[in-house]
Protein backbone atom coordinates (compact mmCIF):
# COMPACT_ATOMS: atom_id res chain seq x y z
CA UNK A 1 0.00 0.00 0.00
CA UNK A 2 1.44 3.36 -1.02
CA UNK A 3 0.71 6.38 1.11
CA UNK A 4 1.96 10.05 1.19
CA UNK A 5 0.58 13.13 3.61
CA UNK A 6 2.29 16.56 3.40
CA UNK A 7 1.81 20.03 5.14
CA UNK A 8 2.23 22.39 8.39
CA UNK A 9 3.12 20.82 11.83
CA UNK A 10 3.11 22.29 15.15
CA UNK A 11 4.17 20.48 18.20
CA UNK A 12 4.25 21.04 21.82
CA UNK A 13 5.82 19.34 24.94
CA UNK A 14 6.61 19.26 29.06
CA UNK A 15 10.45 19.98 28.09
CA UNK A 16 12.33 22.23 29.30
CA UNK A 17 13.67 24.72 25.82
CA UNK A 18 14.82 22.99 23.85
CA UNK A 19 13.85 19.63 23.80
CA UNK A 20 16.51 17.88 22.98
CA UNK A 21 14.40 14.47 22.06
CA UNK A 22 14.57 15.51 18.04
CA UNK A 23 18.48 14.43 18.64
CA UNK A 24 18.36 11.86 20.66
CA UNK A 25 18.85 13.29 23.97
CA UNK A 26 17.12 12.28 27.43
CA UNK A 27 14.01 14.43 28.12
CA UNK A 28 14.39 17.60 30.26
CA UNK A 29 10.57 17.57 31.63
CA UNK A 30 10.63 18.12 35.17
CA UNK A 31 9.75 14.17 36.09
CA UNK A 32 12.27 13.49 33.43
CA UNK A 33 9.61 11.97 30.53
CA UNK A 34 9.09 14.47 27.38
CA UNK A 35 5.07 13.98 26.90
CA UNK A 36 3.45 15.83 23.82
CA UNK A 37 1.33 16.60 21.21
CA UNK A 38 1.88 17.59 17.64
CA UNK A 39 -1.20 18.81 15.20
CA UNK A 40 -0.39 17.92 11.50
CA UNK A 41 -2.53 19.77 9.22
CA UNK A 42 -2.88 17.25 5.97
CA UNK A 43 -3.00 19.65 2.83
CA UNK A 44 -2.40 16.86 0.75
CA UNK A 45 -2.27 13.36 1.24
CA UNK A 46 -3.80 9.98 0.60
CA UNK A 47 -3.50 5.89 1.07
CA UNK A 48 -3.88 4.47 -1.90
CA UNK A 49 -7.32 5.84 -3.45
CA UNK A 50 -8.39 7.15 0.11
CA UNK A 51 -7.60 10.90 -0.19
CA UNK A 52 -7.00 12.35 3.57
CA UNK A 53 -6.78 16.06 1.99
CA UNK A 54 -8.06 18.42 4.54
CA UNK A 55 -7.92 16.31 7.66
CA UNK A 56 -6.32 17.74 10.85
CA UNK A 57 -4.70 14.63 12.86
CA UNK A 58 -3.01 15.37 16.20
CA UNK A 59 -0.08 12.34 17.41
CA UNK A 60 0.46 11.94 21.28
CA UNK A 61 3.66 10.95 22.61
CA UNK A 62 4.85 9.75 26.04
CA UNK A 63 8.60 8.96 26.00
CA UNK A 64 10.08 7.92 29.23
CA UNK A 65 14.14 8.39 28.37
CA UNK A 66 15.65 8.97 25.03
CA UNK A 67 13.97 8.26 21.80
CA UNK A 68 16.39 4.89 20.62
CA UNK A 69 15.93 3.22 24.22
CA UNK A 70 11.89 2.86 23.32
CA UNK A 71 9.49 1.76 25.52
CA UNK A 72 7.26 4.88 23.76
CA UNK A 73 3.43 5.80 23.93
CA UNK A 74 1.48 6.53 20.76
CA UNK A 75 -1.67 7.69 20.03
CA UNK A 76 -3.83 9.84 17.70
CA UNK A 77 -7.03 11.99 18.02
CA UNK A 78 -8.32 12.36 14.48
CA UNK A 79 -10.53 15.27 13.52
CA UNK A 80 -14.23 14.56 14.10
CA UNK A 81 -15.10 15.77 10.44
CA UNK A 82 -13.02 13.31 9.01
CA UNK A 83 -14.83 10.17 7.23
CA UNK A 84 -14.11 7.15 8.93
CA UNK A 85 -12.85 5.98 5.81
CA UNK A 86 -10.56 8.48 6.35
CA UNK A 87 -9.98 8.07 9.89
CA UNK A 88 -8.86 4.12 9.54
CA UNK A 89 -6.57 5.52 6.87
CA UNK A 90 -5.06 7.24 8.85
CA UNK A 91 -4.59 5.35 11.85
CA UNK A 92 -2.89 2.89 9.45
CA UNK A 93 -0.21 5.13 8.61
CA UNK A 94 0.43 6.31 11.79
CA UNK A 95 0.79 2.95 13.32
CA UNK A 96 2.92 1.98 10.89
CA UNK A 97 1.71 -0.58 9.10
CA UNK A 98 2.20 0.53 5.93
CA UNK A 99 5.79 1.46 5.83
CA UNK A 100 7.71 4.96 5.87
CA UNK A 101 8.62 6.69 9.00
CA UNK A 102 5.90 5.70 11.10
CA UNK A 103 7.38 1.92 10.72
CA UNK A 104 10.23 2.92 12.14
CA UNK A 105 8.34 4.62 15.50
CA UNK A 106 6.24 0.96 15.51
CA UNK A 107 9.91 -0.39 16.42
CA UNK A 108 10.04 2.02 19.10
CA UNK A 109 6.76 1.87 20.28
CA UNK A 110 5.63 -0.41 23.92
CA UNK A 111 2.26 0.82 23.75
CA UNK A 112 -0.53 1.95 21.08
CA UNK A 113 -2.88 4.01 22.51
CA UNK A 114 -5.43 4.26 19.97
CA UNK A 115 -7.52 6.23 17.90
CA UNK A 116 -9.47 9.03 19.08
CA UNK A 117 -12.38 11.15 17.51
CA UNK A 118 -12.63 14.69 18.81
CA UNK A 119 -12.07 18.08 17.55
CA UNK A 120 -8.57 19.14 16.24
CA UNK A 121 -7.84 22.49 14.86
CA UNK A 122 -5.07 23.80 13.33
CA UNK A 123 -4.38 27.77 12.45
CA UNK A 124 -0.90 28.61 10.07
CA UNK A 125 1.11 31.68 10.53
CA UNK A 126 4.04 33.24 12.32
CA UNK A 127 2.38 32.03 15.45
CA UNK A 128 0.56 28.71 14.58
CA UNK A 129 -2.09 27.43 17.10
CA UNK A 130 -2.91 23.74 17.43
CA UNK A 131 -6.28 22.68 19.24
CA UNK A 132 -7.18 19.28 20.82
CA UNK A 133 -10.72 18.49 21.47
CA UNK A 134 -11.33 22.66 22.55
CA UNK A 135 -7.78 22.80 24.05
CA UNK A 136 -5.75 24.87 22.47
CA UNK A 137 -1.82 25.91 22.77
CA UNK A 138 0.00 28.68 20.89
CA UNK A 139 3.48 28.44 19.55
CA UNK A 140 5.44 31.41 20.15
CA UNK A 141 9.27 31.43 18.04
CA UNK A 142 12.09 32.25 19.52
CA UNK A 143 14.01 35.35 18.22
CA UNK A 144 16.98 35.00 16.32
CA UNK A 145 20.10 37.70 16.63
CA UNK A 146 19.28 41.09 17.50
CA UNK A 147 18.45 43.22 14.63
CA UNK A 148 17.77 40.63 12.56
CA UNK A 149 13.96 39.27 11.21
CA UNK A 150 15.18 35.96 11.82
CA UNK A 151 13.90 32.99 14.15
CA UNK A 152 15.53 30.33 15.69
CA UNK A 153 15.69 27.31 13.96
CA UNK A 154 16.94 23.33 14.45
CA UNK A 155 18.47 21.51 11.33
CA UNK A 156 19.27 18.13 10.14
CA UNK A 157 18.22 16.39 13.42
CA UNK A 158 18.08 12.61 13.90
CA UNK A 159 14.10 12.46 14.96
CA UNK A 160 13.30 15.71 13.10
CA UNK A 161 9.78 16.10 11.26
CA UNK A 162 11.37 18.27 8.86
CA UNK A 163 14.62 19.11 7.66
CA UNK A 164 14.61 22.12 9.43
CA UNK A 165 12.04 23.82 12.04
CA UNK A 166 11.73 26.48 14.11
CA UNK A 167 11.55 26.39 17.74
CA UNK A 168 9.91 28.20 20.88
CA UNK A 169 7.91 28.22 23.43
CA UNK A 170 4.06 26.97 24.14
CA UNK A 171 1.55 26.73 27.28
CA UNK A 172 -1.36 25.88 28.73
CA UNK A 173 -2.19 22.71 30.10
CA UNK A 174 -2.60 19.29 27.86
CA UNK A 175 -4.37 16.17 28.93
CA UNK A 176 -5.48 13.44 25.85
CA UNK A 177 -5.43 9.71 25.64
CA UNK A 178 -4.71 10.32 29.62
CA UNK A 179 -1.11 11.47 29.15
CA UNK A 180 -1.28 15.46 30.87
CA UNK A 181 1.25 18.21 30.86
CA UNK A 182 1.89 21.86 31.12
CA UNK A 183 3.50 22.76 27.95
CA UNK A 184 6.97 24.70 27.81
CA UNK A 185 8.41 23.85 24.44
CA UNK A 186 7.05 23.63 21.05
CA UNK A 187 8.37 23.56 17.44
CA UNK A 188 6.67 24.00 13.95
CA UNK A 189 7.37 23.47 10.16
CA UNK A 190 6.29 22.09 6.57
CA UNK A 191 6.92 18.34 6.66
CA UNK A 192 6.42 15.32 3.76
CA UNK A 193 6.08 12.10 4.86
CA UNK A 194 5.48 9.18 2.41
CA UNK A 195 5.85 5.32 2.70
CA UNK A 196 9.40 5.80 0.65
CA UNK A 197 11.18 8.15 1.52
CA UNK A 198 13.99 9.94 -0.29
CA UNK A 199 17.28 9.50 1.22
CA UNK A 200 18.34 11.17 4.02
CA UNK A 201 14.78 12.38 4.75
CA UNK A 202 13.82 13.34 8.10
CA UNK A 203 12.13 10.30 10.16
CA UNK A 204 10.35 12.53 12.55
CA UNK A 205 9.48 12.72 16.22
CA UNK A 206 6.32 13.57 18.67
Amino acid sequence: MAWRMSGTYVASCSCNLICPCPTDGPPTSPDGQCRGVAVFQIADGNLDDTEISGVNVALVNLFPANLTAGNWKLGIVVDESASDEQAAAIETIVKGDVGGPFEDFAALTDEWLGMERGSVGFSNGDRPTGSIKGTDFTFEPLAGPEGSDTQTTVKNAAFGFAPEFRVGRTSGHMDVHSIEFDAIYGETADYEFASEMEEGAAKGRG
